[in-house]
């Protein structure tokens, strides 16, 4: 989201409105506009949709101009929406020619890369033209990864809990250090219970961890409502979660507006979500996330700078990012992960009951069906903060 001059003028117009929703100075950030989330209530963008926004700006910036354009989609930011604008941008997204050059891939367009450019129109158009029906293109659904089966969920559960308490990974066992191995536990523990997302997981802080670790609070993003939310609002409705989840994501080409209509009475009956859902740790994931703080406190402490020290997962070693002990990114948690899974299945190859695990979080997170606590446990505060921190912040 750098500070880019555009070359036509629809394109600056459509940059000022997403600088209302996703602004690029800090300062205004906690201050953005809303923008129409699930089911028509106001939600601010997440700063995952505010990269997305701006890289469809980008896009835009790229595509116009182009013979495939018409050339009035340089004059105003409206006609970026219609459909002699909109058909070519979306073949051109699609055979992937409007990748950002600076950046390595090449090639067509993800699938779900593409849902997420037809999201983003949706979103803007919406600021841009409100009120305008807007062509946007009928993409089928990205075969989504094999999820965990439950046997193998089982065993990774048992082994963590081992591994967790014994220490029988041995240190840089795989490449992965000690103190690496007891990040990667707490986080596949933190999965196992409550199905939380790779950015949910990344977002957490000390103070979403309940007194005595005996739950953890999820602060869910509001533009998705998680599964047992589709399921509230469906049985709500009396109608099938897929035409729930179409009506939250407004994919309405396939809705009839009866249907519509019911979903939104559905979500408006219901009353929008809480801000953290709470989920119980069971004793060996308390064990898993006991040793990780332990951890996590030693390499904070050493950490030579002043101010925040409250993310719950922090980086083990010194890079371009900063020393060790500041928080970790989403995108290298990520990446983390992945090398932590990779090494795991290393260590437990021919253990009993041990299949290999899919090394994406999303594919274990998708074979969990956790269910949230009807409230805050015991101690902590209705905000989702608890009372007394769980070591230092």
């Amino acid at each position: 989201m750098s500070n880019r001059v555009y070359g036509a003028s629809s394109v600056r117009q459509l940059a000022a409105v997403v600088e209302t929703v996703a602004p690029r100075d800090p300062e205004r950030w906690e201050g953005r506009r809303p923008i129409l989330g699930a089911g028509g209530l106001p939600v601010q963008v997440s700063r995952v949709r505010a990269k997305q926004l701006w890289a469809l700006v980008g896009m835009f910036d790229r595509a116009v101009g182009r013979e495939e354009m018409p050339g009035r989609a340089g004059r105003t930011a409206a006609q970026l929406f219609t459909w002699a604008a909109l058909r070519p941008f979306f073949e051109l997204v699609a055979a992937g020619e409007l990748r950002d050059p600076s950046r390595s891939e090449r090639g067509p367009l993800p699938l779900a890369s593409q849902r997420i450019v037809r999201d983003c129109v949706g979103i803007l158009a919406e600021l841009v033209v409100p009120g305008k029906a807007v062509a946007l293109p009928r993409l089928g659904q990205p075969e989504l990864k094999e999820t965990v089966d439950a046997r193998s969920r089982a065993a990774l559960y048992r082994e963590l809990v081992d591994l967790a308490g014994r220490g029988r990974w041995d240190p840089d066992v795989a490449g992965m250090s000690l103190e690496e191995r007891a990040r990667l536990l707490a986080m596949v523990a933190i999965v196992l219970d409550s199905g939380a997302r790779s950015g949910e997981v990344a977002a957490l802080r000390l103070g979403d961890l309940a007194p005595g670790l005996e739950a953890v609070g999820v602060r869910r993003r509001q533009q998705k409502a998680p599964p047992n939310r589709v399921g509230e609002i469906a049985a709500a409705a009396a109608v099938h979660p897929g035409r729930v989840r179409e009506v939250l994501l407004g994919r309405l080409d396939q809705v009839s507006e009866a249907t519509r209509q019911r979903v939104l009475a559905a979500v408006q009956e219901l009353g929008p979500l809480p801000e953290v859902e709470w989920y119980r740790l069971r004793p060996g994931s308390r064990v898993a996330v006991r040793r990780w703080l332990e951890v996590r406190e030693r390499v904070v402490e050493a950490l030579p700078l002043t101010g925040g020290r409250s993310a719950l997962w922090v980086t083990l070693q010194a890079s371009k990012a900063g020393p060790a002990g500041i928080t970790v990114r989403a995108e290298s948690l990520g990446r983390s992960y992945t090398r932590g899974i990779t090494a795991l299945n290393l260590v437990m190859a021919g253990a009993h009951g041990w299949s290999p695990l899919p090394t994406t979080m999303e594919q274990l997170r998708r074979a969990v069906d956790a269910v949230p606590l009807p409230g805050p446990p015991a101690g902590v505060a209705e905000a989702g903060s608890v009372r007394s921190g769980v070591g230092r912040t």
